[in-house]
């Protein structure tokens, strides 16, 4: 009936007990007789001071069992919900770190080491992961490993002369590949020492080298080293790009990773050598060594050796051929670091610093660029991109270049200062329209720009052919008379050079004398279009503008342009597609494509041509052109000079060969009066003789016999010039010249 806890008992009401009918209320005698609650005492006292952290107080065991007997009881004498909530609110008001059975003692507080360490281990961990995604990121980026190769190299386009002789070479790779076996020793020991010298002991990254180089960063304050290794390097040349960006870079390490598992460490030197630029367009070791030193890479000495292993580093800013100095004092460095390496003796490193490394002279002339940028251009559209090793021959005549490109560079260093002129081009051409010279500067080093091609200027009096063979294909002759005098057109006065005017003069001696006046009546007669329509049937493509000026060539045109279009001349009235190319051909010797005659036919009827050619021989003999020097040959031609004396020409031609001459500034600016009928003329005359040594005589076609020209031997007086002028105060007409009177007075009284 009753209960028991612990050692007391405590009396209960159980409900049902037969005759059981007294009142359920409990009275003083129900309850146990105890002091008030331990426990109780206790609350009181942690609501007023809750209980320090340090230490909990010690508590009689005796007296802990008496709360934990009082502490039973008031539970059991609670109702359920009340007790709840109680149990609740002392879970709530009881203090960190305390439970039931007394207080746990605090972990003591890290310090400020143990905070370092610790928060230092937590980022590394998050570093180390941020690392993987993202190594793990940037090789999702990159093909599937199993699918890489090493690519072949950049396609190489040889360029020959006639003669079958290398003169230029073209392509993003400039050399062949070169086995390291093949190279001597202290060749790859130069790139390794210099580069990277614990290529053979690292896996493609080299901590050190990059730890070194952060050093070295930081305390420079700005980028002096970089941390690549020779793989690396690699790695970025053969299937990445230039950029420096972390994804590059990260890239960049994979691919090394992968190179380094795949390939020996030699084959990764050798790729490595017959890959890297150096400058110069020279790609790989064996084309540098011929660019530089005009020898295999298989000859080197070992200052040259040094030097190329310095130009990697920075291959534009020091290629010897523009920085010879900075090449050498780079070798230098290359030496020092292979004897710290043990690669070379101190006696070795002496004697190539005795020899420095120096530049071999080119085989041939600079502008053999020119010739090679545009037959590049030409063999695209030939056969289209080139993504093989290709050899062009050319109709270039390597002996005729080379005296074409001295006759250039002479006269502009010996007159163009004088003169004002800074820049000339020239173009010889066969008269079945094959290119055998070409020069579209003075210097390809200095100005990769052709002026022969690409160039266009104002011809001045040079179009005027074209003025007066529209005139003869519509029934004039060389012996019909037309009105030099003054002439006005909406205001235009166009003028002669000399301001004076003949009179009544044949056309003949109006082409020869150079008058503009004339040349303007003869356009007007026939039509400024008629006249553009016979150019561009000739070969100018440029375009023309049809108007009164068209007379004095006011519309501009290329060099080239103008030798093909005076070839009809020479040959006899065929016209002609101007060419440089002979034939392609792949590296299995496969002939991609031949030159064949495009087949223009016939552009000017055979009269014309010998009325043509009478006429412009005059120039030659009595005009503008008097100063031209090629004994022994019947020539033609006509000399130009656009206004203020901005450009010169002089387009001369034989039988057998037209050269067209220009001098004049890239910026248009005037010249200190630089006219066609001198320094063209010069120029041209010193570049036919070379082109006609001994070539058997050929008469122009339609005159009766060869009438040489006078040998360069000068009249006295100035030699006329015809500079465009388009204004100005008139002159009356002057006295005709002495020389100008017994022609004038047999035209009209005796043989008119």
């Amino acid at each position: 009936m009753f209960g028991r806890r612990g050692n007391r008992e405590r009396r209960e009401p159980v409900l049902g007990t037969p005759g059981f009918d007294g009142d359920l209320r409990l009275n003083a005698d129900d309850r146990p007789t105890i002091p008030t609650a331990p426990l109780e005492r206790e609350r009181a006292r942690n609501r007023k001071a809750p209980p320090k952290a340090l230490p909990p107080p010690r508590v009689n065991r005796r007296r802990h069992d008496e709360w934990e007997e009082a502490e039973e009881a008031d539970w059991e004498d609670e109702p359920r919900v009340a007790r709840k909530g109680r149990s609740r609110r002392q879970d709530d008001e009881r203090p960190r770190g305390t439970g039931r059975g007394g207080g746990r003692r605090r972990p003591p507080r890290r310090g400020l080491i143990g905070r370092l360490v610790y928060w230092g281990v937590v980022l590394g961990l998050w570093a180390a992961i941020g690392v993987v995604g993202l190594v793990f990121y940037e090789a999702s980026q990159l093909p599937p490993i199993q699918n890489l190769a090493i690519p072949d190299r950049p396609p190489t386009v040889i360029i020959q002369g006639a003669d079958g002789q290398a003169i230029a070479t073209r392509g993003e790779m400039g050399g062949t590949n070169v086995p390291l076996r093949a190279l001597p020793p202290y060749l790859p020991q130069a790139f390794v020492a210099i580069e990277d010298r614990r290529f053979y002991s690292h896996f493609g990254l080299d901590p050190l080298g990059l730890a070194r180089a952060v050093v070295v960063n930081l305390t420079q304050g700005r980028l002096r080293e970089g941390g690549s290794t020779l793989t690396q390097q690699l790695a970025k040349n053969l299937f990445l790009t230039q950029e420096r960006t972390l994804s590059r870079k990260v890239q960049e390490l994979i691919l090394s990773i992968w190179l380094e598992a795949k390939y020996s460490k030699n084959e990764i030197l050798e790729l490595y050598m017959n890959r890297v630029y150096f400058g110069a367009g020279a790609y790989g070791v064996e084309a540098a060594a011929q660019r530089y030193f005009g020898v295999s890479a298989r000859q080197v000495t070992l200052s040259q050796a040094a030097m190329l292993a310095g130009l990697v580093k920075s291959p534009s800013a020091l290629a010897p051929t523009r920085n010879l100095e900075g090449a050498q004092a780079r070798a230098e460095v290359v030496l020092g670091a292979m004897q710290e390496a043990g690669f070379i003796t101190p006696e070795m490193r002496q004697t190539a610093l005795a020899r420095p490394a120096t530049v071999a002279k080119a085989q041939g002339p600079d502008s053999y660029g020119y010739v090679a940028d545009w037959v590049l251009e030409q063999v695209k559209t030939l056969v289209g991109p080139v993504t093989q090793d290709l050899v062009v021959q050319t109709t270039l005549d390597p002996a005729l270049q080379s005296a074409a490109d001295k006759a250039l560079k002479d006269a502009l260093a010996k007159s163009g200062k004088k003169l004002g002129v800074e820049q000339g081009a020239l173009v010889v051409m066969d008269t079945g329209g094959g290119v055998r010279a070409l020069v579209g500067g003075r210097s390809y080093e200095e100005s990769q720009y052709n002026r022969a091609v690409t160039a266009r200027r104002q011809p001045g009096s040079s179009f005027k052919p074209f003025v007066y063979l529209t005139a003869m294909e519509r029934g004039l002759t060389p012996e019909t008379v037309r009105a030099d005098a003054p002439i006005q057109l909406k205001g235009w006065k166009p003028e002669n050079f000399s301001r004076e005017y003949r009179g009544a003069v044949d056309l003949k001696t109006a082409l020869a004398l150079s008058l503009n006046t004339v040349s303007v009546r003869l356009a007007m007669e026939v039509g400024p279009d008629e006249v553009a329509k016979t150019a561009h049937r000739l070969g100018i493509n440029s375009k023309l503008e049809a108007n009164a000026s068209i007379a004095l060539g006011t519309s501009e045109v290329s060099v080239l342009e103008m030798a093909s279009a005076y070839a009809p001349f020479a040959n006899g009235g065929v016209g002609v597609t101007p060419h440089i190319i002979e034939r392609v051909r792949d590296k299995s010797g496969t002939i991609l494509y031949a030159y064949a005659e495009a087949g223009r036919g016939m552009v000017m009827a055979p009269p014309h041509v010998a009325m043509m050619n009478r006429m412009m021989q005059e120039v030659l003999v009595t005009g503008t052109a008097r100063r031209a020097d090629l004994p022994g040959w019947p020539a033609a031609g006509k000399t130009g000079t656009s206004q203020d004396y901005r450009d010169a020409w002089f387009v001369g031609y034989t039988g057998r060969f037209v050269t067209s001459v220009w001098l004049g500034n890239d910026d248009s600016s005037p010249t200190r009066k630089a006219g066609g009928s001198g320094l063209p003329v010069d120029i041209w005359s010193q570049v036919m003789k070379a082109a006609h040594a001994g070539q058997p005589v050929v008469a122009l076609p339609g005159t009766d016999s060869a009438a040489p020209v006078a040998g360069g031997q000068l009249p006295p007086g100035v030699v006329p010039e015809e500079p465009v002028v388009t204004g100005g105060p008139q002159r009356a007409p002057a006295a005709p010249r002495p020389s100008l009177d017994n022609w004038l007075l047999d035209k009209l009284f005796g043989n008119g």
